[in-house]
């Protein structure tokens, strides 16, 4: 079967799959007790709101992969997590776990992942002036590899504060990575990028402003656990591009938007896991943008740092200049936001 029909293919029957599934999880959802009641400031929806929909989302996905995908062991081990991530998000949305349970359960499924032979081992670097283009983890790989999966998981975690936000700006980064992937020959990750960006895209009906049921911890640690895993064996590769900075612009505003909230929050004294009202969609919301105002502005911000990726993928003579661009953009989201927050 050739490439673009698998593809097409993927992202069909996930989105299929994801779109008949969220009824379904929906009424579980309330049978079982998942609801998001609104109770402190950083919520902004004003009802009692169900969760779960990550289930939908995870059905859409692993079966489209099941299907369409080469289960390498990589990519068995990749599962195997998501399969961890989803009983930990659904018992999360059910129960309220406590934070260093969830920490651990994180870092068990990074390590599976990790032991299936998903780690970064070596990462080209913008530094030009350096001999050396790459830099070799060696003993740092397993660190540096989990810290990387569990970071990715809870950042897009912490981005999900408004309606259609975490799954939108999941369904660029997987589009930005399927396109990458393809330019790089790389045909697997690109079907699983297919079966993302389509379980997401059948689940955003049921989740864009104003939503009927929230994906929850479900969801969103199995968005990120899923686009940090696959990343790794997508883009942190020896491949004529700056596999540095690839992955952090796919995934800037999740990345982004968790380290200045932990620096926030340290600068602060405060706890840098404690909850706050600083991210970046609550600055938008407190100019006195809409909720659908705020998020189509981060999914604009999502797919510009997307597209500088995939620059950076088709020409390296430009990196540097990519670059000073991407960090400059990042600078002025980051300025604006916060002045905004100010007022």
């Amino acid at each position: 079967m050739p490439l673009y029909l698998k593809i097409i293919l993927s992202v069909s029957v996930a989105l299929v799959l994801s779109l008949a599934a969220t009824p379904a999880v929906k009424i579980f959802a309330v049978r079982v007790g998942a609801i998001d009641v609104p109770k402190d400031a950083r919520r902004v929806h004003q009802s009692p709101i169900p969760r779960l929909g990550g289930l939908a989302i995870f059905v859409g996905f692993v079966l489209s992969v099941v299907i369409f995908a080469e289960i390498t062991v990589q990519v068995r081990g990749i599962l195997i997590g998501s399969v961890i991530i989803v009983i930990l998000g659904v018992l999360d949305d059910i129960m309220s776990l406590r934070a260093y349970i969830k920490l651990l359960v994180q870092i068990v499924a990074a390590l599976i992942a990790v032991f299936h032979g998903v780690i970064i081992e070596v990462f080209s670097h913008p530094l030009v002036f350096l001999d050396a283009e790459y830099v070799f983890l060696g003993v740092l790989t397993i660190p540096v590899t989990v810290i990387w999966i569990v970071g990715i998981t809870n950042s897009v975690n912490l981005v999900d504060g408004l309606d259609g936000l975490a799954v939108g700006v999941s369904t660029i980064s997987s589009v930005v990575m399927l396109v990458i992937a393809l330019m790089v020959s790389e045909p697997n990750v690109a079907i699983i990028m297919a079966a993302l960006a389509g379980a997401c895209v059948g689940f955003l009906p049921y989740n864009f402003n104003p939503a009927k049921i929230f994906m929850g911890d479900t969801g969103a640690l199995l968005l990120g656990y899923v686009l940090a895993t696959v990343s790794i064996i997508g883009l942190f590769k020896f491949y004529a591009i700056v596999s540095f900075a690839a992955p952090f612009l796919v995934l800037a505003v999740p990345f982004f938007d968790t380290s200045f909230a932990f620096l926030r929050r340290l600068v602060k004294g405060k706890n840098p896991m404690s909850p706050d009202r600083g991210h970046f969609h609550h600055r938008l919301i407190d100019m006195g943008l809409s909720q659908k105002q705020a998020v189509v502005i981060l999914y604009a911000v999502s797919g510009l740092l997307g597209l500088v990726a995939v620059v950076i993928t088709t020409s390296s003579e430009i990196r540097a200049l990519i670059l000073i661009a991407a960090v400059l953009i990042a600078a002025a989201i980051v300025f604006f936001a916060f002045k905004a927050g100010k007022k």
